[in-house]
């Protein structure tokens, strides 16, 4: 596995292999935020095919209640393995110690991110990789479409973080 920076090349692998609520529109969107620098998009691949994404939001969340508890703090967002038969084989592990990483290389020392409270499995990875609960929000986020409609969307969610020990780590599979 390989864990890499998105290139603008593989969004549209991305879209046909992983695709997303959004479909082109939210992925497009995620790389335009790496364009402007505000967000890091990586991608795991798998026998050159993507089958893993995550983004770095270096402004952070932007959930009031988040940012009233630590109003400077990347978030992970949007981490995602698919398809599902590849869950639970370190794909999503990796892509977090690989944010992990590059958020050391730019140093922050803590990263967070939302656990959605419907997600035990989510959950449970991210306490075994040292994550722990700062505060509950409600996670509001919209897409549009193929069809051209937008879709509003609610989830109960615990913004958990995690401080970062200084220096560079070995990562493996980064």
């Amino acid at each position: 596995m390989e864990i890499a920076v998105c290139r603008a090349a593989d969004v549209a692998p991305l879209d046909e292999f992983i695709g997303s609520p959004g479909g082109a529109s939210s992925r497009v969107r995620r790389f335009a935020r790496q364009q402007a620098g505000r967000g890091t998009c990586l991608v795991a691949w798998i026998d050159s095919r993507p089958v893993g994404h995550a983004e770095v939001i270096w402004d952070g969340c932007a959930a009031p209640e988040v940012r009233a508890a630590l109003p400077v703090c990347p978030e992970l967002n949007g981490l995602g393995v698919r398809p599902p038969r590849l869950r639970s084989r370190g794909i999503g592990g990796a892509l977090i110690r690989r944010a992990e990483e590059l958020a050391r290389e730019r140093g922050r020392t803590v990263l967070g991110l939302g656990g959605a409270a419907d997600d035990p499995r989510a959950a449970a990875l991210y306490a075994r990789l040292g994550y722990r609960p700062l505060t509950d929000y409600v996670d509001r986020w919209s897409y549009l479409d193929r069809d051209g409609s937008v879709h509003e969307c609610v989830d109960l969610c615990t913004f958990l973080t995690k401080e970062l020990p200084s220096g560079s780590l070995d990562v493996k599979g980064a």
